[in-house]
């Protein structure tokens, strides 16, 4: 089994058709010289994406690193397998990021030291929260954003006022106590049903304001099925939390003492650096 020295800051990219946009995306993370490294999950792009990705990784040697899927498999299964990835290599922070810079790059830095030094377990990038705002989006997709934060803070009562952003940092424990295999859903649903969990399991969520932007390139992934399932999946989120040991099901049974042992002999070699 692979051993992995004290890895810091992982950014998981999920991607379908993003070729105009891979490439800038990645040199802005990379130009912020703050030691994140980037993972890219692509869904089988017809578009050549992921070659493009390639032909990066000789430059950004060690840092770049990509994971190739059959088929439009969905946003929230993209990320658990980055997420697995991440955890199985020691990663500490793990950040999601859409490829069309509708969330600001150089907002990763907030995120990050809001986990590292203000005691958050989950930093997200909020629209919603004071300071924060939206530009060049459509008021349909303001007033459905909206709309959704609004629904589901009224039925679950959990207190983020941007549950369906996709713009989040997590501590590894968080995502090591999360049995991943027990998140569902894929779309708004699958980020609604992240900070749920993280909540649920006693989690610290901070949410820092950003000011999110429309993609100027490519096209939205955004359609009625997703919708559908954001509407549907809040209501059993809900009911799950109410008439069933929801904690339980999401909880990860397997996090045993090994987790801490790994986790402090990181911050060994860390401070032996």
């Amino acid at each position: 089994m692979l051993r992995y020295t004290y890895l810091e800051k992982l950014v998981i990219i999920p991607t379908y058709n993003e070729k105009e946009n891979i490439t800038s995306i990645l040199h802005a993370i990379f130009n912020l010289n703050e030691g994140f490294h980037i993972l890219v999950i692509d869904d089988g792009s017809p578009d050549g994406t992921a070659q493009i990705v390639k032909d990066l990784q000789p430059k950004f040697s060690g840092q770049l690193f990509i994971e190739e899927r059959t088929g439009k498999l969905g946003l929230g299964t993209a990320y658990i397998h980055g997420f697995k990835w991440a955890i199985s290599r020691n990663y500490q922070f793990i950040f999601e990021i859409d490829a069309d810079f509708s969330h600001n790059p150089k907002d990763l830095p907030r995120l990050y030291h809001a986990c590292k030094h203000q005691g958050a377990d989950v930093a997200i990038g909020s629209r919603y929260t004071k300071g924060g705002g939206v530009v060049n989006w459509p008021k349909n997709r303001i007033a459905l954003s909206k709309g959704a934060s609004f629904y589901t803070r009224m039925i679950t009562w959990m207190p983020v006022k941007d549950p369906t952003a996709g713009f989040v940092c997590y501590k590894k424990e968080v995502l090591e106590t999360i049995n991943l295999d027990e998140i569902r859903f894929v779309g708004y649903a699958f980020q609604i049903e992240m900070k749920f969990a993280a909540w649920k399991l006693g989690f610290k969520i901070k949410e820092v304001p950003i000011i999110f932007q429309d993609r100027t390139y490519g096209t939205s992934k955004m359609n009625k099925g997703i919708v559908k399932e954001g509407i549907l999946g809040v209501l059993k989120l809900r009911w799950h939390s109410l008439f069933t040991n929801y904690r339980k099901r999401v909880k990860n049974s397997e996090q045993l003492t090994s987790v801490a042992k790994e986790q402090k002999t990181g911050e060994v070699l860390a401070e032996s650096k």
